[in-house]
């Protein structure tokens, strides 16, 4: 039904052959959230610094009891910067909520930030609980630097910063120093900005194939896909229990046979243990989030086919506008499809439609009458991103790989945009 994600290379350095993510403290995210000149003129940037789960664990100092500002202004939010560790922010922002014992509505973020990392955001809590978030106390999670201040929407931040160890080089000292001086020489002009594995479902490589079917309205092809689609790393009785399901699309024995772990497999087999052919309906036992998602994907593995049709028939020059196309500060911008997308003009909307034809899709099938929550009207995303402040900070032996070497570099990406699109484009192959 679909074809492997498409990726293609922009950069002429040679391939640094590493691991990437390791370790969890291979990978840190920090959070920009503002900018200020100070009276020298130098920039100064407002982050969310990570303090305490890069600091080996003998190290670390007491969690201190956190102090509450007094609320002059009387803001219904409080503002707090949360640091965790190998979570992902939903289920962070699930941890808080209920150990503070409030809907999660009530907590606000600026953005979703890795699950195998570590990371620092800020987030916001409305009518905050204050004893109770004095006390807050979570495996892998921190809450610290207490203020009033306004609800944190989606989008509410200006960077992220990143700190990232590559290990397992083989490449000589001045192997690694030659690639990397080129890297940031020819990133200077912008890398594609493909959406990674993580928006496909990583190695088992799902999400897109089953927003296709969402969008073409085949609820039971999509459920059963989620179900029993597996992958080669699979544990095996997670794989077990989908090859057998598959074969035999036997509800009640695949609840006794899927482990207690796959949750969501096991919510939408009891609703179909229930009612048999309720497919649609097995959709409710996905997040509303999940739900959408799967569209999303969906629009970002065409976003993902346009761009390499792009650098295919373009090259160096595709990341320029080309015609009349719409762009943003003079960057081309690349339509996530929705039931209200128009094709752009000349070339460019030539290739547009030549995709949607190849995937058998039209922007009539983004409005899914059945199920309106699934209905996309399109968006538009920047054809290129642009690493600032690409740095090289040392070189050293890597202690979890013996006679190899370890790297650490540091970079910013603007909001919305992905450091592993730029260590793919650096090792030149994709990362799960």
């Amino acid at each position: 039904m679909i074809d492997e994600i498409p990726t293609i290379f922009i950069t002429k350095t040679t391939a640094l052959k590493a691991r990437v993510k390791q370790r969890y403290s291979d990978f840190i995210v920090e959070e920009i959230y503002e900018s200020t000149i100070e009276q020298n003129e130098n920039l100064i940037e407002k982050k969310c610094s990570v303090q305490r789960f890069n600091i080996p664990f003998e190290q670390r100092k007491p969690f201190e009891k956190m102090i509450i500002p007094t609320n002059e202004n009387n803001k219904e939010h409080l503002v707090l910067e949360l640091e965790k560790i190998n979570t992902d922010t939903n289920k962070a922002i699930a941890m808080l909520a209920r150990g503070l014992g409030l809907s999660t509505k009530r907590i606000g973020y600026g953005g979703l930030k890795d699950k195998r990392a570590i990371t620092c955001q800020r987030i916001s809590v409305f009518d905050p609980p204050l004893e109770k978030i004095i006390n807050f106390g979570a495996k892998g999670l921190e809450l610290r630097n207490p203020v009033w201040g306004e609800r944190i929407e989606l989008g509410d931040l200006k960077e992220n910063y990143f700190t990232i160890i590559l290990r397992d080089i083989s490449a000589s000292e001045d192997e690694i120093k030659n690639i990397i001086n080129d890297f940031s020489k020819q990133i200077v002009n912008g890398i594609p900005n493909f959406f990674g594995t993580q928006r496909f479902g990583g190695k088992r490589m799902i999400t897109h194939k089953i927003g296709k079917l969402l969008i073409k309205e085949k609820y039971k092809d999509a459920i059963i896909a989620y179900l029993t689609e597996t992958f080669e790393e699979e544990k095996e009785d997670i794989k077990s229990a989908r090859i057998n399901l598959a074969k035999t699309l036997d509800f009640k024995k695949a609840l006794r046979e899927f482990p207690s772990e796959c949750r969501t497999e096991l919510a939408i087999l009891n609703h179909l243990v229930r009612k048999e052919n309720d497919f649609m309906g097995a959709l409710n036992a996905l997040p509303k989030k999940t739900r959408y998602l799967f569209v999303h994907a969906y629009q970002s593995y065409i976003f993902n086919k346009i761009i390499k049709k792009r650098l295919e028939e373009f090259g160096d020059k595709a990341l320029q506008p080309i015609g009349e196309e719409k762009t943003s500060n003079g960057i081309p911008l690349v339509i996530l499809a929705g039931f209200e997308t128009k094709y752009s003009p000349g070339r460019i909307g030539e290739i547009e439609k030549q995709i949607l034809e190849e995937e058998n899709v039209c922007f009539e099938d983004f409005k899914v009458r059945a199920l309106s929550e699934l209905s996309s009207k399109g968006s538009e995303k920047e054809i290129a991103l642009f690493p600032k402040n690409f740095l090289l900070k040392r070189i050293f032996e890597d202690d979890f790989n013996e006679g190899k070497k370890a790297i650490e570099i540091e970079f910013s990406l603007s909001k919305g945009n992905y450091a592993t699109t730029v260590l793919k484009e650096l090792i030149k192959e994709e990362i799960f």
